[in-house]
């Protein structure tokens, strides 16, 4: 199963998307039966690495707000103490 379609969300993968759109247009019956197999896996492939990037990059964010968190804090903390 994969999210739905829509190129703005997906721009990594656009092309193959489009690819596999037209491809169940011009197999409407085909589809079934396999016609469309190896974009579907080239399609999976492709969101896969695209939740790995968006992964990373979610990652690294918030390791930078944990950062300012903890600086926060430690401010907030000796402003206190004092």
């Amino acid at each position: 199963m994969h999210p739905p379609l829509t190129l703005h969300k997906h721009p990594m993968c656009a092309e193959i998307i489009e690819e596999f759109q037209k491809c169940h247009i011009d197999h409407p019956v085909a589809k079934f039966f396999g016609e469309c197999t190896d974009l579907k896996i080239k399609l999976d492939l492709c969101f896969r690495q695209e939740k790995a990037l968006k992964r990373k990059a979610n990652f690294e964010e918030s390791k930078k707000l944990k950062e300012r968190l903890q600086a926060y804090r430690k401010e907030t903390a000796e402003q206190i103490a004092e």
